[in-house]
Parts: C-alpha cells; structure tokens; sequence
C-alpha cells in the first residue's frame, strides 16, 4: 500500500503524495483555476490533470526528478540548467494568460509592500538595518516597466523535473499568468548564481544582470518573515537571508 507522504504543508495549502498522484489541497479557487488553465495553455512539460473537486486537485507525477533545492548544490550538469532556460524562454514567447500572476504585481503596489516589510524586518529585529538598507537600494532595479509575459510565477528549481538534460515537466503553476519575465529568471536561479550563465545559454537572449539581482533582493526581503512564520528556515545555509548577504 502507497504512503502518504507531506510534500509541504502550512495555513494557506498543502501538496501531499500518494503514489503517483499529488493531491494538492487549496481553499482558495482562484489559485486552483489560475493552476489549471496555466497548465493547459503553457507550450512546456507539465503534470496531467486527473481529477479536480474543490478544494482538492490531483494531478499525477511527471517523470524524471527535479533540478535541485534552494539551500543545496545541485548536481545536474550544465546542459540540464540549459535546458530550463530554453523551457523558460519558450514559455514567456507564449500568448500569455488573460490573468496577471505573482509575477505581475504593478511596480506601485510592490514598491508600497516592499518598503513596509523592511520596516518590519527592521522593526522587529529580524534582520540587521544595514542588510535591509542595502537589498531595499538592490531591489529598486526590478520596479521598472516591463512587457508582459507568460509566467509561472514561482519558478523554484524544485518545481523543474528533468531526465538526461531534459526538462520533463514544470509543476506547481498556481501563480502563473501575465508578468514580468525576468521574475521568473532570478526566483529560478535564486540562491543558485553559480548556474546563471549556464541558464542564459539556454534562454537564448540577453538579460538585465541588474534586475536579476534586484529580483533576487526583492524576492528574498519579501519572503524571510513569511517564511519563519510558517516554519522555514530562511537563515538556512544558501538560501534568502545568506542571498540577500550576498549583496552586501
């Protein structure tokens, strides 16, 4: 008999594994929808949809294993972070969804959320001020115009399944829709700047260095309190907090 295995848990949704099916458990619809139609317009590998009864999606498993975690080296070769970009760069050539995804937040609204969460970190001694100034001046490069672009949204390199330097499927699209697609360029390299070079190769066309790494500011200042909030570890070798030390 097949295990349940807790894929990630926490107050906003749940992803477990039975088998070959992942049950992915959201109360909210929307993201759940976004999710769904992502999948069936997106010109990339992504996971079939078996069932869907709100509030739970099951899709099954994609083949190969993912290119690695925030927070580990990865072992995959150059080629297979290659691949990734030439699967980024097809997928933000698309017509991209009617929707705005995570990705799409006008610059107005992020700057206003981003400098209240500095106020926070800084306020309750999360991070050291000098820290916050600093990623806050980095992340300024990312609040510019952008052409709209299909996005997934929450790029991870856990959510890019490769097989033989082949991207075999992209899962977890519930933040996918119109955005900027240098967002989905630096969450996927995030913590992982070593592989950059290898990941433009492959998507093939040159891209802002500087809002990548005012993404990578931006994007880690946002999710270090959430993160501890919900039972990660941001301070964890490799990942937000030592991404944000690297701009120091």
């Amino acid at each position: 008999m097949d295990e349940v295995e807790v894929v990630v848990a926490h107050s906003e949704r749940a992803t477990l594994r039975v088998g070959d099916v992942f049950l992915k458990v959201d109360p909210d619809r929307a993201r759940i929808d976004a999710e769904v139609e992502a999948m069936s317009l997106a010109p990339v590998p992504t996971p079939e949809v078996l069932w869907r009864k709100p509030p739970v999606l099951a899709i099954a498993a994609v083949p190969g294993t993912a290119l690695g975690r925030l927070g580990r080296p990865s072992t995959r070769s150059p080629a297979a972070w290659s691949a990734a970009g030439a699967a980024m760069r097809k997928l933000h050539e698309a017509p991209p969804p009617a929707r705005p995804g995570r990705a799409g937040r006008s610059t107005v609204a992020l700057a206003a959320e981003l400098d209240d969460e500095c106020e926070l970190l800084v306020s309750r001694n999360v991070l050291p001020a000098d820290l916050v100034i600093r990623n806050r001046q980095v992340a300024e490069a990312a609040l510019r115009p952008w052409t709209p672009a299909f996005t997934h949204g929450d790029l991870q390199i856990a959510h890019v399944f490769v097989d033989d330097d082949e991207v075999t499927g992209i899962i977890d699209w519930s933040e996918a829709g119109r955005g900027d697609a240098l967002y989905d360029v630096a969450t996927f390299t995030l913590g992982h700047e070593e592989h950059l070079d290898d990941v433009i190769d492959g998507y093939g066309t040159a891209v802002d260095l500087d809002v990548i790494h005012a993404w990578w500011s931006l994007r880690s200042l946002l999710a270090v309190r959430w993160l501890i909030e919900h039972g990660f570890d941001a301070f964890a070798p490799g990942c937000e907090v030592d991404v944000l030390r690297s701009r120091m």
